[in-house]
């Protein structure tokens, strides 16, 4: 008998497509940085979702028809909760603060994903759950109280917050919309509802935007790999391995981030916030061991 894909070893094929993701969602958070210095951070994430929008669009079965049609209200939901409010914030943020913050505060995105499942969906939660949670979001206060420094970095630090905490809402929202209809045609239209909606403040900033060969750079690497290609390739490792165990990425995503703010744009992190992120991590394996199976395991995290 065959063994089952979701619970066999991890390949070789499925490793390099697990780092492939975690690098192209863990440098987005580097190349907005990039980015919100040519250009206003609305025309940063409008031109990251309307190149990733495109780069969907060139695969048919991003473009098959809906299963349910009648799930569009809800896929446009999602495509403001997911892209069009989450992507805005996460670029006026870091104006103010620097993208490994930024993105060590996103590891929270598991945890928020749970508590809202629980609060909402009246998931089950385990005491391993309840101390995962408890662990992880002291774990976001200690990472980011070392870096406020006056209203505008607190402002950041909140922006990050409230963004990471749509992505909970959309988590458990996307999977069940996913499995009716298939990830890509979802995620597609959701990017399409997310660029229409950040176009009038998109298109505006041009007007602004002082375009370099580095920023434009950033963009189309934002836009066509992290908007595009991350979603592609997470979706077939899903599909491979079972979305929870593909979403492993998530928890290598903010040390991607940590390393390479650090590494390549010499941001200085403070040791409190080293600690604290390894609190988040372990918060979120913790909270997503203590569970089962929720709607929220979809393909797609940045």
């Amino acid at each position: 008998m065959p063994s089952d894909p979701t619970t066999s070893r991890l390949s070789v094929r499925d490793w390099l497509s697990v780092a492939a993701v975690a690098l192209m969602w863990g440098s987005s958070f580097l190349f907005i940085k990039f980015g919100v210095q040519d250009f206003p951070p609305g025309t940063v994430a409008w031109l990251r979702i309307s190149l990733g929008a495109a780069a969907l669009a060139c695969l048919p079965i991003a473009r098959t028809p809906l299963r349910h049609p009648g799930d569009r209200r809800l896929i446009a939901v999602l495509g403001i909760v997911w892209m069009a409010i989450p992507f805005t914030l996460f670029a006026y943020a870091e104006v103010h603060i620097s993208s490994a913050l930024a993105g060590m505060i996103n590891g929270a995105t598991p945890l928020f994903t749970a508590l809202l499942a629980a609060l909402w969906l009246r998931d089950r939660t385990s005491r391993r759950m309840a101390v995962g949670l408890v662990v992880g979001f002291l774990g976001v206060v200690v990472t980011g109280w070392p870096n406020v420094e006056g209203r505008a970095s607190a402002a950041a630090v909140v922006m990050v917050l409230a963004a990471t905490l749509c992505y909970g809402v959309a988590f458990n929202i996307s999977g069940v919309l996913q499995r009716r209809n298939g990830a890509l045609p979802v995620i597609w239209r959701a990017q399409i509802v997310a660029m229409i909606v950040t176009t009038p403040l998109g298109v505006t900033g041009l007007v602004e935007a002082t375009p370099s060969l580095a920023g434009v750079t950033a963009i189309l690497v934002l836009g066509v790999l992290g908007s595009g290609a991350a979603f592609v390739m997470f979706t077939d490792l899903a599909g491979r391995v079972g979305a929870t165990r593909g979403s492993i990425t998530t928890y290598l995503a903010p040390v991607i981030a940590l390393a390479l703010g650090a590494g390549l744009a010499g941001e200085a992190i403070a040791r409190l916030s080293l600690l604290g992120i390894v609190l988040v991590l372990v918060g979120a394996w913790l909270t997503s061991a203590g569970r089962g199976p929720t709607p929220s395991d979809g393909a797609g995290r940045r």
